[in-house]
């Protein structure tokens, strides 16, 4: 009998030894792979909630100074028609143009973004540029000409002010809100007027809801198996064409949203004082690659094939001229291009193969379901910051009230 345990050794040797080297290493590497792919994850996930609590942190601080600008300048109507102003171009393009620009930016994803910057910036300096030479000095190509909207605010109040910083906020939250609604309602003189707006919007809307679905679904059926192809060389040209003219018929609907700050009539040193901000904001937009309401438009199905993106491009522009055409009211683009999206979606949905069908139809509702509800929470919003900041909507909104209780 051995005397002591250390004797017993040599009799488990062999059972601690049967794995060879060999065979042991992948274990071991196993392990350590495990480990890393833990850890890797557990790292990733901190990182992104650092992420995203620094950048809440520090929007949220933003939004806290430019509040805090928007009480101060209140009193003083050249600084708060100014400061609202480049607040107003800046919530407007993110929010709003984004959604005319977004197919352009996401086909062209892999481009120098400055390269795109200055081809739109100089679209936008020579679209301005005509309105306020034809018009006298008016850069909304008379879309501020309309009832209720002719007469250039003398006095501001804080929500005035700070309505394109909660235009910000709803950018944030990828709400894609009304700028026309928004900003406008604020400063009607004529609570009609808005009426007018919202009718035309919803008439935009279906129009190219019913236009994206007749046109897309024979296009779909008879080109499917084209855009599965490599695209033309050309089409790079294209479509650069067709995002300009695109941007250039938005600017003629939408700009009345940004001047509302402003006198009906610039002269010389206010002109280039709002295309110079205008431009430097554009910049910032193409730096951030579309900032937040890009992400909607990357959801939309082949939307980033230069080939579809020209083509809503294209059809967009010429709902947009259309609408420029019927009359001088102002017109929520953004409902417009909800509409198009959606008609596109169902279109494209109903042309696919019939045992994909379904579920494509189902997805496309869906997303035309999230839109509308965020675009009528967006209309929600606009409508009750109106009533508190408008004395003409209050006034509306209590004579409804006393029409209703009265019976």
């Amino acid at each position: 009998m051995p005397e002591n345990s250390s004797d017993m050794e040599p009799m488990h040797a062999p059972d601690r030894m049967s794995a060879t080297p060999t065979q042991d290493a992948p274990r071991r590497n196993s392990q350590s792979f495990t480990n890393k792919v833990r850890q890797k994850g557990l790292s990733g996930f901190i990182y992104e909630l650092f992420s995203v609590t620094r950048s809440t942190f520090e929007f949220v601080s933003i939004i806290a100074v430019l509040g805090v600008i928007s009480w101060l300048v209140v009193p003083y109507p050249t600084l708060a028609r100014w400061f609202g102003f480049m607040l107003a171009g800046y919530s407007t393009i993110a929010n709003d143009s984004i959604q005319t620009l977004g197919t352009f930016i996401a086909s062209n994803a892999k481009r120098k973004w400055w390269y795109l910057w200055l081809f739109i910036g100089f679209i936008l300096i020579a679209t301005i540029s005509y309105s306020w030479v034809v018009h006298g000095g008016d850069v909304s190509y008379q879309r501020l000409v309309e009832k209720g909207f002719e007469e250039a605010p003398q006095t501001f109040s804080f929500l005035q002010i700070f309505a394109p910083t909660i235009l910000l906020i709803l950018t944030k939250l990828r709400i894609p809100v009304s700028t026309s609604f928004l900003l406008l309602s604020v400063f009607t003189t004529e609570s009609g007027a808005i009426y007018q707006v919202i009718q035309k919007s919803l008439y935009g809307y279906s129009i190219a809801f019913v236009i994206a679905l007749f046109f897309w679904y024979p296009f779909s059926k008879a080109t499917g198996k084209y855009f599965k192809t490599r695209p033309w060389k050309g089409w790079v040209g294209i479509q650069w064409c067709t995002s300009g003219l695109l941007w250039s018929a938005w600017l003629m609907q939408d700009a009345s949203n940004i001047a509302i700050f402003l006198p009906r009539a610039l002269c010389l040193a206010e002109f280039l004082l709002f295309t110079g901000l205008l431009f430097g904001g554009l910049g910032v937009l193409f730096y951030l690659k579309g900032d937040k309401m890009q992400q909607l438009v990357n959801q939309k199905v082949g939307i980033t094939d230069i080939r579809a993106a020209t083509l809503v491009s294209f059809v967009y522009m010429l709902i947009l001229v259309y609408f420029k055409n019927v009359n001088h009211i102002p017109i929520s683009t953004t409902w417009v291009f909800i509409g198009l999206l959606g008609g596109r979606e169902i279109a494209i949905s109903l042309a696919r193969e019939l045992t994909a069908r379904p579920k494509a139809f189902s997805k496309s509702l869906q997303l035309i379901g999230r839109d509308l509800l965020y675009a009528l929470a967006g209309l929600l919003i606009s409508i009750s910051l109106a009533v508190l900041a408008n004395p003409v909507m209050q006034k509306t909104i209590q004579t409804w009230l006393r029409c209703v209780w009265s019976g």
